[in-house]
């Protein structure tokens, strides 16, 4: 079903305001790809916060003008599905991954994080960047390893100056 100019400009309206707003895109070839497997990876992309949308090329590539994701308008051609991740930079590489495991008719083409043009390889990459939460675990690690070490050096020269906690008792016996 062809667009009206008003469709049109609705379409790029959206997507331009998405791709303004997110970390990385991943764009993929989807030819071949059956209806309940994209609707399995749509419900996945709303989970995961990834916006996921198919665009005509011509559309998507007004779209991303004047965003950090301007540099993939000459690397599009071809049927592609476009992720953009909201949230953060790993969930459409995630995704995208995930779903070509099962899927050998969807192919990553391109990727794009930080005004930056990757090749398709680059979704591993983007992968196996940890959440949010992983690295807030990581931070939280970091920061408490320092007060970790130096209760353990505490305890230790505690140890070997007095017995640590046994000394006490034994002092307390003799007297």
């Amino acid at each position: 079903m062809a667009l009206n100019l008003s469709q049109k400009q609705d379409v790029v309206a959206e997507v331009a305001e998405i791709a303004a707003k997110a970390h990385s895109l991943v764009a993929a070839e989807y030819a071949g790809t059956t209806v309940s497997q994209m609707t399995a990876m749509r419900k996945k992309a709303r989970e995961t916060g990834v916006y996921l949308k198919v665009v005509k090329n011509t559309l998507a590539s007004r779209a991303v003008a004047g965003t950090e994701f301007e540099v993939v308008q000459d690397a599009l051609t071809g049927p592609l599905l476009y992720a953009f991740s909201l949230e953060e930079p790993g969930a459409a590489g995630r995704l995208i991954k995930e779903a070509a495991k099962g899927n050998d008719k969807l192919k990553p083409r391109l990727v794009s994080v930080e005004g930056k043009l990757l090749p398709a390889e680059h979704v591993e990459v983007l992968a196996s960047l940890p959440t949010r939460e992983q690295a807030l675990a990581m931070l939280a690690r970091v920061l408490a390893e320092p007060a970790t070490m130096f209760a353990r050096a505490v305890k230790a020269i505690a140890d070997k100056q007095g017995g640590g906690e046994a000394a006490p008792a034994e002092a307390a016996a003799e007297a």
